[in-house]
């Protein structure tokens, strides 16, 4: 039993040191072909719809219940505490352009873009259209992945911005609605005590998220084997990855952030 047990956690550690190996040397190639390539603006449009547009309806969604849930809550909880509600406008603010915001954005991103980004480059290997590229003298780095990465790196951080204004929006109606607050209150307690450098702490995030999750989906794709099943486990893998990832990031990021002071 140690000896399987040994065993698996070796095998397991080895295919994790394949993976970043290979994570790596798509990332040199893929700084490579951006520099030396062609940009190719309407394949990186294309990608940008899909990647950002498609997925901004469930972005606001996602962002405007968020920042209704914090006003009523926060609400909720100084009434208890002060017998009135106090300063909600900024505690959503706070909350949702310095953590809520970027975290649930990317996490969203990861889910729908991501997913459709491993799916198209997981069926394009197990078809062989990617080998069918280096046939014709095409590199698949520059023609597949340099467009994603663009487009991943272009859309977050707008997603995260929209997502910001509409989940501050969400927590007004709430102060309004259910708690009294007149929206003058509420926005003034914003422009009060919030700075550029609690948007930026945020905002910088994205960049990083982005390009973890488009070097996780194009990477999941890239090494996708064994038809459509195959296909699916990668998907699977790759939003998985992509999700946990940002939640571990987020902390060493918003460290490296606060030591600078942002």
């Amino acid at each position: 039993m140690k000896y399987c047990v040994t065993e698996k956690i070796g095998h397991e550690f080895l295919n994790l040191a394949e993976a970043l190996g290979g994570a790596a040397l798509m990332i040199k190639s893929v700084a490579f072909w951006l520099v030396r390539a062609k940009f190719e603006a309407g394949e990186v449009a294309k990608q940008a719809v899909k990647i950002g547009v498609d997925s901004f309806t469930v972005t606001a969604l996602t962002s405007f219940f968020t920042g209704m849930v914090l006003a009523l809550q926060m609400g909720q909880s100084t009434k208890n505490l002060f017998n009135e509600p106090l300063y909600i406008g900024t505690m959503v603010a706070f909350s949702m352009l310095k953590e809520l915001g970027p975290v649930l954005t990317s996490i969203v991103v990861a889910g729908r873009a991501g997913a459709v980004v491993t799916a198209e480059i997981g069926t394009m290997q197990v078809t062989e259209q990617i080998d069918a590229l280096y046939t014709l003298g095409t590199n698949p780095t520059r023609y597949l992945l340099v467009p994603r990465y663009l487009a991943f790196l272009i859309t977050l951080p707008l997603l995260t911005v929209f997502a910001d204004f509409i989940g501050v929006f969400g927590g007004c109606i709430v102060g309004m609605v259910k708690l009294g607050i007149p929206s003058s209150v509420y926005f003034d307690d914003i422009l009060t005590y919030l700075e550029i450098g609690d948007f930026m702490h945020g905002f910088l995030k994205t960049y990083v998220f982005a390009f973890m999750i488009a070097t996780v989906s194009c990477y999941k794709g890239l090494n996708t084997r064994g038809g459509a099943e195959g296909v699916g486990k990668s998907t699977t893998e790759a939003v998985v990855v992509s999700m946990v990832l940002v939640m571990v990031l987020d902390y060493f990021i918003s460290a490296a952030l606060v030591a600078v002071g942002i």
